[in-house]
């Protein structure tokens, strides 16, 4: 017998866009779930025309919104709205992440959604709570990122605050949301009943920089930015040390763990041939080595410098010592190991052809769904619209002729 995906027969409306709402609708399509997205005739989701030529899906929603059914409705035409609540009851979740108040100007707001199917997980992503001082002020992630704590941990001490190279809030927020998703369906196979979930962006970083939060604890004052370091405390080595033939990102991270009587530290000094510093009582205690982190640094790049990243990634992790190569996009997009796993996929898009691009980074023994193209516009129209909802192909005809969908 043929095993079934996680989320086989789970209906999920998708009135998302750009990153936060999307990656949440695509983790549910990766998990097996139906996602219909819902988009505006003629242009669509605002994030299919970001930074790309005229008539083209950009790269970045075809990057987040891979194995979803796209179809077109006027939101504003009564017709549309019909359609709309038509949907509603056939569907599990309902998701949405447009600016605040939006949802509510277009009529499908909690209470109207729920009062037509009390069953609905009903998930909304916003920037701030929405019972808070800033609930009516828009966000991205950038934004997310400072007010969440972020931005203040991240650059070096004597710099301004950066928001890190990822993007935390936006991605965090989505997958927080398919989390609380998951528990909610979960939790209704008990009550019967569907819920409302919240997530904004401003929590969710809050909640990636706990460790910050320990720091805090410890020295009474606010976390501060230290680089390349960690922000629990002071360590010694933590950095990237360069590496050969000295490119831009020819570096490779190296970090030794505080643990009691430093097996990490006494392993490393084996492997780059410092033997001899072993037992030197400035480099005896995590304190000690962080107080010379100077002299600690000189050793370990007169050797680095003398191996390229992956040949120092390979000799220091093999023994033992965490280390990490400094990988670009480029080179992860063109490991075979990731792609063999399927970390990094390729995806046959109808119009933009071969694309390479991250995959589902969960591996499930029982659930596996194939990586499918992001829709075309509108291209599940029929599909949904006669199949689903058993509208007659007259009646659909009369729809498109309108312009409703």
């Amino acid at each position: 017998m043929m095993s079934k995906s996680a989320l086989n027969g789970v209906v999920v409306l998708d009135l998302t866009q750009f990153e936060s709402g999307t990656v949440c609708t695509e983790t549910l399509a990766w998990l097996g779930a139906t996602v219909i997205k819902l988009e505006r005739p003629g242009s669509g989701e605002q994030g299919r025309s970001a930074q790309t030529e005229a008539g083209v899906d950009s790269y970045s929603f075809i990057i987040l919104n891979a194995n979803k059914k796209s179809v077109t409705v006027d939101f504003k035409n009564k017709k549309g709205q019909a359609l709309v609540k038509r949907l509603i009851e056939k569907a599990d979740v309902f998701v949405e992440n447009f600016s605040p108040g939006t949802i509510e100007r277009l009529g499908f707001d909690y209470d109207t959604v729920r009062n037509i199917n009390p069953r609905i997980i009903y998930a909304q992503i916003k920037g701030f709570g929405s019972d808070g001082p800033y609930a009516h002020f828009p966000a991205f992630d950038v934004v997310g990122q400072a007010t969440g704590g972020a931005a203040s941990i991240t650059g070096e001490a004597d710099g301004p605050p950066m928001h890190a190279g990822v993007n935390l809030a936006d991605s965090g927020a989505g997958y927080h949301c398919a989390i609380g998703i998951l528990a909610a369906l979960y939790q209704r196979t008990v009550t019967g009943e569907g819920q409302r979930l919240e997530v904004a962006m401003q929590d969710v970083v809050i909640s990636f920089a706990r460790s910050a939060w320990g720091r805090q604890l410890m020295t009474g004052e606010a976390a501060p930015r230290v680089g390349n370091g960690m922000p629990m405390a002071p360590v010694a080595p933590c950095g990237v040390y360069p590496c050969k033939p000295g490119g831009p990102n020819d570096y490779v991270y190296i970090y030794t763990s505080r643990w009691p009587g430093s097996p990490q530290w006494n392993k490393l000094l084996e492997v780059i041939g410092r033997t001899d510093a072993i037992g030197d009582p400035r480099f005896a205690t995590p304190d000690s080595r962080y107080e010379h982190n100077q002299e600690v640094d000189a050793m370990i790049i007169a050797w680095t410098s003398t191996k390229t990243k992956n040949e120092a990634m390979e000799e220091l992790g093999g023994s033992g010592v965490p280390a990490g190569a400094v990988f670009t996009t480029t080179e992860l997009t063109t490991d075979s190991y990731l792609q063999e796993r399927g970390t990094i996929v390729t995806m046959d898009h109808p119009v933009r052809g071969p694309i390479k691009m991250p995959g589902f980074s969960i591996q499930m023994s029982a659930s596996s769904v194939p990586i499918l193209p992001a829709p075309l516009l509108g291209q599940h129209n029929e599909e949904v619209y006669i199949e689903l909802l058993g509208i007659s192909k007259d009646e659909f005809e009369s729809l498109r002729r309108e312009r409703v969908v």
